[in-house]
């Protein structure tokens, strides 16, 4: 049996919103996470991304999970780094293949590691073929990923198309946590030219004036991460992005 209740909950979202955002909270950087996760949903975020690029211990995750859960109603979907970011009360798992890395652990060793677990705990996965632009972040350096330059889109179109034709619903353009830019309108505009199914951007979207490039170039869902974390005034940017994106 295929499980499809997030992912028909997702293209829902689209078809209500035009263009959605996720919020990434990463487990590691967050003292009151299910606080910052109820606070986002009250602001328009369509779900909730729990995970990060380096390592951490499992049953603190699942603790995490739970506890986020139990005071919001919108998906928690992982976005796991390793085969410990699998947590069994998650909603759904963007099961990722970091198609640029140069280790092939990152193209399915993880992934064959970790897919007895998906389904032991029938977690939703969702294919996403993950794609790294730039170099010099966390996801970079730990996926040991070939980074795809900033001005390269031709790169870009032919690693999602190759996406594509894997079978992968979902891609993710990733400039990285805490990037200094954001992935380009450019890259993001040619890419949508070819690839057909739902594109993820995230990395470096610092307010509503990036988000809106991005969305308008061709994006689906924009993943908000680093702004939630160091940014004080970060409920009223956030707000701004989700607005932004839905005129």
């Amino acid at each position: 049996m295929i499980l499809s209740r997030v992912e028909n909950y997702i293209n829902d979202e689209l078809k209500r919103h035009k263009k959605i955002c996720f919020a990434l909270l990463d487990s590691e950087n967050f003292e009151d996470i299910a606080g910052v996760a109820k606070k986002v949903e009250s602001l328009g975020a369509s779900a909730i991304l729990v995970g990060g690029s380096s390592a951490i211990d499992q049953l603190d995750l699942d603790k995490l999970v739970i506890s986020i859960k139990s005071i919001i109603s919108i998906p928690v979907i992982l976005f796991p780094g390793n085969v410990t970011g699998v947590s069994p009360n998650a909603d759904a798992i963007l099961f990722t293949s970091l198609l640029n890395s140069e280790d092939p652990y990152f193209i399915s060793g993880a992934q064959a590691l970790g897919a007895l677990l998906v389904k032991k705990y029938n977690i939703e996965p969702l294919p996403t073929g993950y794609i790294i632009i730039g170099d010099n972040t966390t996801a970079w350096f730990i996926g040991r990923a070939k980074g795809i330059p900033f001005e390269k889109s031709n790169i870009a179109v032919m690693y999602s198309l190759a996406a594509q034709y894997l079978g992968m619903r979902f891609v993710y353009l990733e400039a990285g946590s805490g990037a200094k830019k954001n992935v380009s309108a450019e890259m993001i505009s040619n890419v949508r030219k070819y690839y057909d199914g739902l594109l993820i951007v995230g990395g470096g979207i610092k307010n509503s004036s990036i988000a809106k490039e991005l969305a308008e170039a061709g994006a689906d869902i924009l993943v908000v991460g680093t702004l939630l974390e160091r940014d004080p005034d970060w409920e009223k940017k956030f707000n701004d992005i989700i607005l932004a994106i839905r005129s």
